[in-house]
């Protein structure tokens, strides 16, 4: 239904009602009459046909249909939604001018959009009940290119209120010609008669007035003339499908004329039966018969049905809107069974404006199974018209997670609506939405339940310890994302960096915040420190916690596989840098640097003999050998240099390399085999290396000592045919099992067996037996 408005410039050609009649002779005989179109009869037809005005195309207009049809539109479902748009605008501004001229609307005419077809004549139509053209604009406006009246009008109410027209370019109703080749346009204007406008694809339209009168009353309808690869858009089912994919928020009703089949009863007569008598004559009561089945028949029945039911309740103050219509309306633009968990609903004002709702899902679904499959969860709308459902640049890609609609007013498409174009406004709409999903976190994570927009106030940005609160659910579901924010947003990384939460050897079962660790960490303490490790249970086990738990320094448990990558990029965080306590030149900050070094020296010194034996036995496997000041109770430890990789992050990055060994060993860390001074195994290996050091059950301790410490610290042995051996001449040593020669098999007494007394005499007698007849 092309209305006056955004039709702009009409590519249509008129082609001779000869031509159509055999373009679209079916088998009907009222086609071949003569009727081309619904609501015409045949001498109808060619009254229009000796009274209309031929008018010829701008030169521009074949180059542009070319265009068009080629190029423009990849999707050709969208002539619907176009006509559907200028419809919209058409009924848009016959409200706007009935402010102040009520005669418009004196009819109380409904404004809808109303859409049929006629599977016989292979029609398609569309109706809207607006301003209408008058005769001059569609001379004008529809045969001149890209001279859209609703443009013009725009720009006549440039500095009167925001009517929201969608039409921009003035070529959206060429698409028609993506699935028609011939298009007929009845128009009605409150100041003028009814016009028929129509032309096919040649260089020529024609106007004439509309023989049977007024019978719109007011506004335009639109009827295509399909192609027969168009055929499809004569199916109810396939004009549902992208009336409500592209255009259920607009604002006026769109019915569309469909069939249903209902089964009915059929009326029957009755047959008068004559009274049952008996023997005498008399009339007696017969027994009650059983009801017989009523016949039923399928009627084909053909109504209006409004397609596009759901609200735009973005464009509506936030006040007026219940909670239950949010909920509403995320399941029907998330498609979602469960209720979002929050959402915040804001209009962005400034250098763009725009209006958004954006929610959080309660549950993650398969977005991490899918990460870098999941298309963007935030529809984008241009006055309630769907322009895209899977934009990626409105949001970034690690929070695809997030549902919601933006809607611009400001936002510049180029002429097919279906490419957006780069630029700079589109960049500063996605930070706006970035900067909102960050402030809805961060509130949530406060214990701010921001369900509406309101003012920034003051939060207590404090330690989630409550598993119920529901940032902690958030955080279960979704907190992948915000490690990948951290990683791949570097502008917003310090606000991310907020709403991390950790399990640490404080927090219980609960979480901590970077924040509730740095206001509770001693004044003495530099650093924020952390253990990587393949599960919970293992950091809260490893062996490098141990001078930390005993200094009372927190320290932060990373078992998810990003974990490191995160820690990587933040660098640190309010100053505090963090510190894995499996790297080299660890130091809490507590330490006197004088007792310290004066202490350490001391050990060196003392297990010099051991340090200088490990490190020649064990050369190409540790690159050094230390006296460790990080361990209480273990005898040793395997630590890693400030640049190189932990054990964790070895065994991530080798389940990378799919076990290649090149690759691996390319990727292994200097590492240094730390020792602890206090303990009684190293001091009994240090005296052993000075004794004995030349013999096998020396050397197989001083392996045992790395083996232990390099299982304990996370790390894999690279081989373990070596690691088996040695163990067993360990074992063997501790049992005092003087050779490892295998003992001899034990014998099995072998018992004669039991003879049957009773023999056969035939046996004993020494007779053969002929086998054959058995």
């Amino acid at each position: 239904m092309l209305h006056l408005v955004c039709l702009g410039c009409f590519v249509l050609l008129s082609c001779n009602l000869n031509t159509m009649k055999v373009a679209y002779a079916g088998e009907s005989e009222e086609v071949a009459s003569g009727i081309i179109m619904d609501g015409f009869t045949s001498e109808m037809e060619e009254e229009i046909s000796s009274k209309k005005e031929s008018f010829e195309f701008q030169a521009e207009v074949s180059r542009l249909m070319d265009i068009i049809i080629n190029s423009l539109y990849k999707n050709r479902d969208v002539f619907l939604r176009e006509l559907i748009s200028n419809a919209s605008d058409a009924l848009d501004k016959l409200r706007f001018l009935a402010v102040s001229n009520k005669d418009l609307m004196e009819d109380n005419k409904d404004m809808d959009i109303k859409i049929s077809f006629n599977e016989e004549l292979k029609t398609l139509s569309i109706r809207d009940t607006g301003i209408g053209m008058v005769k001059n604009d569609l001379v004008n406006n529809l045969g001149t290119l890209a001279k859209s009246g609703t443009k013009k009008f725009m720009d006549a109410l440039s500095e009167g209120a925001d009517m929201g027209l969608i039409g921009q370019f003035g070529v959206g109703f060429y698409s028609v010609y993506l699935v028609a080749d011939k298009v007929r346009v009845i128009t009605k204007n409150p100041e003028d008669v009814q016009y028929i406008w129509e032309s096919s694809a040649d260089s020529s339209f024609t106007v004439a007035e509309d023989p049977r009168g007024n019978t719109l009353g007011r506004g335009t309808e639109i009827t295509m003339f399909l192609k027969e690869d168009a055929f499809e858009y004569l199916s109810q089912g396939k004009i549902e499908e992208i009336v409500k994919k592209h255009s259920e928020f607009i604002t006026f009703p769109i019915s569309l004329y469909k069939k249903s089949t209902e089964v009915v009863e059929v009326a029957e007569e009755e047959e008068e039966k004559e009274p049952a008598v008996d023997e005498d004559g008399l009339e007696v009561e017969e027994e009650d018969e059983e009801p017989k089945a009523r016949k039923t028949e399928k009627v084909d029945r053909w109504d209006w049905e409004v397609l596009n039911g759901d609200v735009a309740i973005w464009a509506r103050d936030s006040k007026e809107i219940t909670d239950e219509e949010y909920q509403a309306f995320y399941k029907v633009i998330s498609k979602d069974h469960d209720d979002a968990q929050t959402w915040i609903h804001f209009k962005a004002e400034g250098e763009i404006e725009f209006k958004s709702i954006l929610y959080i899902p309660t549950s993650a679904g398969d977005t991490y199974e899918k990460y870098n499959e999941n298309n963007a969860g935030v529809r984008l709308y241009v006055k309630k018209v769907l322009i895209a459902d899977d934009f990626e640049d409105l949001l970034p890609k690690y929070l695809n997670f997030i549902k919601g609609v933006a809607d611009s007013d400001d936002l510049p498409l180029n002429v097919s609506r279906e490419t957006l174009q780069t630029h700079k406004i589109l960049k500063v709409m996605g930070k706006k939405l970035v900067r909102k999903v960050l402030e809805m976190l961060r509130k949530l994570a406060a214990g701010k339940q921001l369900n509406k927009d309101d003012e920034d106030g003051e939060e207590d940005e404090k330690a989630v310890e409550d598993a119920d609160h529901p940032y902690i659910k958030f955080w279960e579901n979704f907190g992948k994302s915000i490690k990948m924010g951290c990683i791949e947003d570097a502008p917003n990384r310090s606000k991310l960096a907020k709403l991390l939460r950790f399990k640490s050897s404080k927090s219980g079962e609960g979480y901590t915040s970077l924040d509730a660790y740095a206001e509770n960490k001693p004044e003495w303490q530099k650093g924020i420190y952390y253990i990587p490790a393949e599960t919970l249970e293992a950091a809260k086990k490893s062996p490098f916690t141990e001078v930390a738990t005993r200094k009372g320094v927190e320290v932060l448990y990373l078992y998810d596989p990003v974990d490191e990558y995160v820690m990587q990029n933040l660098g640190d965080f309010d100053g505090l840098k963090f510190q894995s306590l499996t790297k080299d030149g660890l130091k809490f900050g507590d330490e006197n640097e004088d007792d310290l070094k004066a202490r350490a020296k001391a050990y060196k010194e003392s297990l010099k003999p051991l340090t200088s034996y490990l490190k020649e036995l064990l050369g190409g496997k540790v690159n050094k050998v230390a006296v460790s000041q990080r361990v209480d109770t273990t005898p040793s430890i395997i630590t890693t240099g400030q640049y190189g990789h932990t054990a964790n992050m070895e065994r991530i990055m080798r389940s990378q390399t799919f076990a290649d060994p090149t690759a691996y060993k390319a990727m292994q860390a200097q590492k240094t085999l730390e020792i602890n001074p206090r303990h009684p195994l190293v001091a009994e290996l240090n005296r052993l290396a000075v004794s004995d050091p030349d013999s096998q059950a020396t050397k197989d301790l001083a392996h045992v000592l790395y083996d232990t410490a390099l299982l304990s610290s996370g790390f894999t042995h690279d081989d373990d045919d070596d690691f088996s051996a040695r163990m067993y001449r360990t074992l063997a040593t501790a049992l005092k099992v003087e050779s490892m020669d295998m003992l001899p098999e034990i014998e099995i007494p072998v018992e004669e067996e039991e003879v049957d007394e009773e023999i056969d005499e035939d046996d004993e007698e020494g007779v053969e037996f002929d086998h054959s007849e058995f």
